[in-house]
């Protein structure tokens, strides 16, 4: 269920502009935020806030990388698989986040901390190899790096 101050807040943001589609990725997010994810439930409130109909909401929310229509882990880890974190040894930190984690790209850890999902490209070239982890960009990665980030991840987490 929705918190009514939740809604009431959406609701006021929408309510200041013109046209209410232009608020749908906020209120997307602002409902993922809450729930953890994007369920099914979130895409008719949205519907509902918007004045559109939920195959309008799903239809911009699975376009978007960082909308999450199904369950993902308390940390999202998305690897950038662009030609030049390739270049820059990218293959080699996946294979390990895979191995230390113990689920292959586009998988959840059986304790739900960590969901690893593929990305073209998170525009931090200049970092390479980089991955987002919760949308912060971490790179230039090492292994030993990487392991400190997921170290630091999981000391954090209850």
């Amino acid at each position: 269920m929705l918190p009514e101050t939740l809604k009431s807040d959406l609701q006021a943001k929408i309510d200041r502009v013109d046209h209410p589609r232009e608020m749908a990725i906020d209120v997307i997010n602002a409902l993922q935020d809450h729930y953890g994810w994007f369920s099914d439930e979130a895409l008719v409130q949205a519907a509902d806030l918007l004045g559109m109909s939920p195959l309008e909401v799903d239809e911009l929310a699975t376009f978007y990388t960082f909308i999450y229509r199904e369950p993902v882990g308390r940390h999202v880890i998305h690897v950038c698989d662009s030609l030049i974190c390739w270049m820059e040894g990218g293959e080699n930190l996946v294979a390990h986040l895979c191995d230390r984690l113990g689920i292959p790209v586009g998988g959840t850890t059986a304790d739900g901390l960590f969901t690893l999902l593929p990305v073209c490209c998170i525009g931090y070239c200049d970092r390479a190899p980089a991955i987002l982890v919760d949308r912060r960009v971490h790179g230039p990665l090492t292994i030993e790096s990487l392991d400190r980030l997921i170290d630091t991840l999981q000391e954090a987490s209850p």
